[in-house]
């Protein structure tokens, strides 16, 4: 499986988002005209848009997820083919273009859509968003943070939606997440599994060598589920952005009883618990594997994703926890 986010250092940033798209009508009353946008971003920069963007080119997928989610269908999007795969809560157009790869866009792909913003992340480098920013204003986002995993996915849909005039409904869709997870939590409640253990991972193999990558606690996902209820078998750090810790098959023996959730993508890397591992000696020996609480989630679901990935999550887990 490629690996699907870059595990960089970055300090804490606040982001706040201030400024207004409300509507100032003509004389005439028949028009409006969208008044200037003002957003601090994950540098804490000030971005100063003449009205609420609406050509947007989006270099990072749970952006682009946001902003689809808002109602503002990007331009341009890095590595199309890859977003298809994992990312089905929210589905591109066919007029959509790409600009190349995450880490890796082209400059001059997303010059030529003219956009009127470009969205990316505190993982894309310094060099890379100075080029940018000679095409069109940047307004970068923090990755992830494992302090705040849940609060940094909401402060990041918020920004976008303020950039884009999509304030309030941002909000809404921040609500109905935290609807979903306190359904989520009384229908694990309800099925007596409130408190049992589990553990989250995804894999990949390289050669013969099969790697773990397990999500803490301060994972998106792994504060989710434990928002649910539930109690996180992995008690290993991860790193202090996206929360994510790497193991082997023999790191997997530590782990106590429980559910053990992993995501796969059949379009890139196919899945090394289910397939790879099937007829391992130690892997069929694992107590989770041998109480069968083994589920592997629906492909599509995207680990780094906004609040439409995460209830696909939620929604997943739960019922593979409660069957």
């Amino acid at each position: 499986m490629k690996r699907t986010t870059a595990l960089l250092a970055a300090a804490l940033f606040a982001l706040t988002a201030c400024g207004t798209s409300e509507p100032a009508t003509t004389d005439a009353g028949a028009q409006t005209t969208a008044q200037p946008v003002s957003v601090t971003d994950a540098r804490d920069k000030k971005v100063d848009l003449k009205a609420p963007a609406t050509k947007v080119v989006g270099l990072e997928w749970g952006a682009i997820e946001n902003l689809i989610t808002l109602g503002v269908m990007p331009v341009g999007v890095a590595d199309v083919k890859g977003y298809t795969a994992w990312v089905t809560a929210e589905k591109l157009d066919a007029s959509v273009k790409d600009v190349g790869t995450r880490g890796e866009s082209s400059v001059d792909a997303i010059a030529a859509l003219s956009p009127d913003l470009i969205i990316t992340t505190t993982d894309e480098s310094a060099n890379s968003i100075t080029q940018f920013e000679k095409i069109a204003p940047v307004l970068v986002i923090r990755g992830a943070d494992a302090a705040n995993a849940i609060p940094q996915m909401k402060t990041n849909l918020e920004l976008i939606g303020s950039a884009i005039g999509k304030a309030d409904q941002a909000k809404q869709v921040n609500a109905d997440f935290d609807k979903a997870v306190a359904e989520g939590k009384q229908k694990i409640a309800d099925a007596g599994k409130a408190g049992e253990n589990f553990t989250m991972a995804d894999g990949w193999k390289q050669g013969s060598t099969v790697s773990v990558r397990m999500y803490t606690t301060g994972s998106l996902l792994g504060a989710v589920t434990t928002e649910l209820g539930l109690k996180n078998g992995w008690t290993g750090a991860g790193d202090k952005d996206y929360g994510l810790a790497q193991t082997d098959l023999e790191g997997l023996t530590k782990l106590p009883n429980g559910n053990f959730l992993y995501i796969a993508n059949n379009a890139d890397g196919g899945d090394v618990f289910g397939g790879d591992l099937a007829k391992n000696a130690i892997w069929k020996n694992l107590p989770f594997v041998k109480s069968d609480d083994v589920h592997r989630l629906p492909d599509g679901i995207w680990m780094f994703g906004g609040p439409k990935s995460t209830q696909q999550f939620i929604d997943a887990a739960v019922q593979a926890v409660t069957s």
